[in-house]
């Protein structure tokens, strides 16, 4: 399905990237009101806060809920910036636009269920209002397309996509894994939509952000949505993950804005050589596959299982061996591989079912 979309259409002192910047949580009027001045002082344009907070157990601050949308029209009032909140239910956008709320955007775990994505744009129908829609906790790219095509089919034409990163059982470097490889599939298919980049929730730690904006930009991401915090340390949620307005406009000021033009003549010719590499590992792909079917046939023949488990792992090994003597990780030459041997059983099958 190809969506039906508008420019977004939001402020921003450059052309790349836009920024979408303020607390995790609305927790008090001073310090909404506080938060956004100072933001306000330093250029930023359009000013986020949790008023819902979902929260993976009860017990902890799950938002001030309508108490705390007064504050945001406060902001407004005083520092002319536009305003921007997470919605998860029909009662919540109802609520963001009785109080003038001007962008929306849906959480990791409302996109990962349909039915509730339904339900926010059911309530979404006959408005104008930019909405972007946060990647599921769980890698399912075809879950993120599905939740956008249900909120432009809504009548949603300024939308656009936040990618926060992934959820895993290993907890390593980041709070959510990057997996930069969605977010740009997600661009070659939908190459209008535009993209923003959450890179408070996939560190959690806010020594990382400066990195991670830099990768995003680096990947020509559209936006950053940065938790900015007048007092990080005491705030209610999130406290590691979010940076002072200060810190914010020193990482931005720091950014590189690689320009995305025409290819150079000798761009160009680097990338002609890559696709006539291509090509040649296809030919030699299809000689392999030629071995396999020889080998199926053979293994039919002898009545021998097709997948030999102690050749498979030799091969995982010595391959990934030889891509790290080269250069190259060796779990990205092992996911290869794996491709390659699922191709050749799938292969073998086919001639011994015959």
């Amino acid at each position: 399905m190809e969506l039906d979309l508008q420019p977004l259409n939001l402020p921003s002192n450059t052309e790349r990237p836009f920024v979408i910047a303020g607390p995790c949580s609305a927790e008090t009027e001073e310090q909404v009101i506080n938060t956004a001045k100072q933001l306000a002082s330093k250029g930023f344009r359009i000013f986020r806060a949790g008023i819902w907070k979902p929260r993976t157990k009860p017990g902890g601050f799950e938002g001030n809920g309508e108490k705390a949308l007064p504050w945001m029209q406060m902001v407004k009032q005083e520092t002319n910036m536009m305003t921007a909140t997470e919605v998860a239910t029909a009662e919540h956008v109802e609520l963001a636009l009785k109080y003038g709320i001007d962008l929306l955007w849906i959480g990791a775990r409302t996109t990962a269920n349909p039915f509730a994505i339904q339900s926010v744009a059911d309530a979404l129908k006959g408005v104008d209002i930019p909405v972007l829609v946060k990647n599921p906790v769980n890698p399912d790219l075809e879950l993120w397309i599905g939740a956008l095509e249900r909120i432009n089919g809504a009548g949603i034409k300024r939308l656009g996509a936040i990618h926060r990163g992934f959820t895993s059982y290993e907890k390593k470097l980041y709070r959510n894994i990057p997996m930069w490889q969605i977010p740009i599939e997600l661009h070659r298919r939908l190459p209008n939509l535009p993209i923003v980049n959450d890179p408070s929730h996939i560190s959690g730690r806010r020594d990382l952000i400066a990195s991670l904006c830099q990768q995003a930009m680096d990947l020509g991401m559209d936006g950053l949505m940065v938790e900015s915090h007048c007092d990080p340390d005491k705030a209610w949620s999130d406290a590691s993950q979010q940076v002072t307005p200060d810190v914010l406009d020193y990482i931005l000021s720091m950014l590189i804005i690689r320009e995305n033009v025409d290819l150079t003549a000798s761009l160009s010719t680097l990338r002609k050589s890559i696709d006539e590499i291509d090509n040649e590992l296809i030919d030699l792909l299809a000689k392999r596959m030629s071995i396999s079917r020889e080998i199926g046939a053979y293994k039919r023949e002898n009545g021998m299982t097709i997948v030999q488990t102690k050749r498979y792992s030799e091969i995982l090994d010595k391959r990934a061996a030889q891509g790290s003597l080269k250069g190259i990780d060796a779990e990205c030459i092992k996911k290869i591989f794996e491709s390659i041997h699922e191709e050749s059983v799938r292969q073998q099958m086919d001639l011994i079912n015959k």
